[in-house]
């Protein structure tokens, strides 16, 4: 009786004090929904028939981006540690597996990795390591195969996926609304030239005998007369069309449920955009500057633990990867392409990421 007595007392304990770790959700209301005019000329015309159907040539889909093995040293530590609890098997118990409640909509090629990878330090979110494609490719198999998916969660915790094609999928908005009309979205867009060269490098390194860029991203690149025409339909270029898909979206979601996280910020300032994520997604501010390093070598910021001297992890050889030189005058052409594009993305958003 003593030992049963003394057994009970500690489990008491213990569920006590957990309790008081477990943080309350403070979920920001949404603003208004906002009415999005439709745009006009021959390049609408052009993504207006082609945005349903990219020409995937490339068939750029099959993402190496698509697991989460770049950084699972990083998470398996953290598991590790998490088995070291006496009462690791009492609070398993209460873990469940829940639709996300956030997700890392787009763009491929933006930092969609980077951001997740982040996140996934904050202790009250738990994100599937690699991208589901539910709302684009395995809908058909329905939410509860969706949900099994999910990594289990305990009381207070945020579940989230990241998968980038989503934002350029027609069908994906209406599906999300139909699972949660609540269900917060992230987009992490990057300026849409240096966007594309990196989704051509990515392909190139998997199929070096691929045409040219310039080859693949202008439809008389080799008439040799004429001004070159954009080619709205090569799937590298029409993802950047950030605007014209963002009107997608607005049709079900209001512009206060999404959020646009600059892709080049992300870099250059990793503890200031995850401040800013944090915040729309109602969690302490546990992510900042003490848990990044910016390796040199590689262009771009590194995970690190803010106590000890452990090293630095950082995604996998796949990233940031060199880019081919691009001619100056397929650059500007580009440029001149995605301004008017970008201008009405600025627009939208109520933010100019500068890429002009």
């Amino acid at each position: 009786m003593c030992i049963m007595l003394s057994l009970w007392v500690y489990m008491i304990y213990c569920c006590v004090g957990y309790c008081t770790t477990i943080p309350t959700p403070s979920l920001s209301a949404s603003t208004t929904r906002s009415e999005v005019s439709e745009g006009d000329g021959e390049f609408d015309n052009q993504l207006d028939s082609s945005l349903g159907a990219s020409r995937d040539l490339l068939n750029n889909e099959n993402e190496l981006d698509s697991r989460g093995d770049d950084w699972d040293e990083t998470r398996g530590e953290a598991k590790a540690s998490q088995g070291d609890n006496a009462m690791s098997g009492f609070f398993n118990e209460s873990e469940t597996k829940k639709l996300p409640g956030a997700i890392i909509i787009g763009v491929k090629k933006g930092g969609t990795r980077a951001l997740l990878e982040f996140l996934r330090v904050h202790p009250d979110i738990r994100a599937v390591g690699a991208e589901p494609h539910f709302f684009d490719r395995n809908y058909d198999k329905g939410l509860e195969w969706y949900r099994d998916l999910m990594p289990k969660t305990l009381e207070g915790q945020l579940t989230m996926e990241k998968t980038p094609s989503y934002f350029v999928t027609k069908e994906v908005p209406s599906r999300i609304y139909t699972m949660s009309k609540h269900t917060k979205l992230i987009v992490v867009v990057r300026d849409p030239v240096t966007r594309a060269i990196s989704d051509y490098t990515q392909t190139r390194s998997k199929k070096p005998d691929i045409p040219s860029f310039e080859s693949l991203a202008f439809r008389n690149a080799t008439a040799g007369a004429g001004p070159a025409v954009v080619d709205a339909t090569w799937s590298a270029v029409q993802i950047g069309v950030y605007a014209k898909h963002l009107e997608h979206w607005l049709r079900y979601f209001p512009a206060g449920q999404l959020l646009f996280v600059s892709g080049e910020r992300l870099i250059s300032d990793p503890s200031g955009e995850m401040a800013r994520v944090q915040d729309f997604l109602g969690l302490r501010r546990v992510v900042d500057d003490r848990h990044f390093h910016f390796n040199v070598a590689k262009g771009f910021p590194c995970l690190k633990r803010p106590e000890g001297n452990s090293k630095p992890h950082c995604l996998g050889k796949t990233k940031g990867r060199t880019h081919p030189n691009i001619a100056g005058h397929v650059v500007q052409r580009l440029r001149e392409f995605y301004r008017p594009y970008n201008n009405k993305f600025y627009q939208m958003t109520g933010h100019d990421f500068g890429w002009d």
